[in-house]
């Protein structure tokens, strides 16, 4: 964790440092030049600084270590850190877009000569290749913050490409286009805000976990002697390195409390060893072993269940012969437009196939694939 809030920190000063650099000769290129473009240009590349400014913080607000108001960690401070960046980028492109406006209305001539083409060719080339490299780390070390860095520098490197395309167009056409370019990377720059705050909402609000990682942690426990499958994975995100969650398992009905606590335990140590995943909570589905009735009477209701629309699995099957009571769990898809319709569905259809039994179908959301 450490290791990563130094390479996250690290990758920050370099893209202050560049874009103080950028910043500071485009204001003072736009001003002699009179190019509101560039002078724009040179106003984004200080938001960035800032925004830099606040991923530091954010990060190491989010290092600190667990405590008794914050059991589970800082970690979602870095989210709240990309939100404020959103806010710096959303603010860069409006202020930008009133100063375009302003010179639409009561236009100036811009004077552009090979200094300050230079400088502009510079920004598209440096904030390029600032914007691959702190892209690319961002997604090595899992921060929105320098993703979203990253992505405002590279599209950073395009709008500085449309202020080129602008100074030509003045010197050898003689066409005016600077205010209303100014105006075009402002947008540009406003939606882009808009992305990165609706983006980050999002995994605030909390995303389904990556399938490839559900399965894989699924597959893992599945490893275990004597258990038969993985089902209800819920995974809760306090933080880019920091996932809690839980799940259940279907195991042998003729397991002893002693055996259940230590394979909880051994599936617990080997998604955290492989995953870094803690898993907090795991439920136990009990299986049938003993008698080969139930397999027929599991099967039928298997086919019945998975023909009934929005029902994508059906698990956690116990048949009490005795007690002639049926039970299970059925996952249904967040399409179903009624879940309870799909529910009692469900139910008669398995009631059809065996009245003297009790049915207790339960609904479980597709939280995870």
């Amino acid at each position: 964790m450490q290791h990563r809030e130094q390479q996250i920190i690290r990758v920050s000063i370099i893209g202050i440092i560049t874009n103080i650099l950028l910043a500071g000769f485009k204001f003072v290129v736009g001003y002699l030049s009179n190019s509101v473009a560039i002078t724009v240009d040179a106003l984004n590349n200080a938001s960035d600084v800032l925004s830099s400014v606040v991923t530091i913080i954010g990060t190491k607000l989010a290092g600190r270590p667990a405590d008794k108001a914050h059991p589970y960690g800082h970690g979602r401070i870095e989210y709240l850190t990309a939100e404020i960046i959103s806010a710096i980028v959303l603010y860069a492109g409006i202020s930008a877009l009133i100063e375009s406006a302003k010179k639409i209305f009561a236009p100036v001539e811009p004077e552009h000569t090979a200094v300050s083409l230079t400088v502009v060719v510079a920004g598209v080339v440096v904030k390029f290749i600032l914007g691959r490299y702190v892209s690319r780390r961002g997604r090595e070390l899992s921060s929105d913050a320098l993703k979203d860095s990253g992505q405002d520098a590279l599209m950073d490197s395009a709008v500085s490409s449309t202020t080129l395309l602008g100074a030509l167009a003045f010197l050898w056409l003689g066409l005016n286009l600077e205010a209303y370019l100014g105006a075009f990377i402002s947008i540009i720059i406003i939606k882009a805000g808009l992305e990165m705050f609706r983006e980050t909402t999002s995994k605030i609000l909390g995303e389904r976990v990556e399938s490839e990682i559900a399965k894989a942690i699924k597959d893992s426990i599945c490893e275990t002697e004597g258990v038969f499958g993985a089902y209800d994975l819920i995974l809760t995100n306090y933080g880019p390195d920091s996932l809690m969650g839980s799940v259940h398992v279907e195991i042998p009905d003729t397991w002893r409390a002693d055996k259940i606590d230590t394979v909880s335990r051994e599936i617990t140590q080997r998604v955290y060893d492989k995953y870094h995943v803690l898993i907090t909570a795991i439920g136990v589905y009990s299986r049938n072993t003993g008698d080969d009735e139930v397999k027929t009477i599991r099967s039928e209701i298997t086919r019945a269940v998975m023909s009934q629309e929005y029902v994508l699995q059906i698990h956690g099957f116990y048949c009490d012969v005795v007690k002639k009571e049926i039970r299970f769990d059925i996952v249904i898809d967040f399409a179903a437009p009624d879940t309870e319709e799909v529910q009692r569905r469900v139910s008669e259809s398995v009631k059809a196939l065996y009245p003297d039994f009790t049915i207790i179908a339960q609904p479980d959301s597709d939280f995870s694939d």
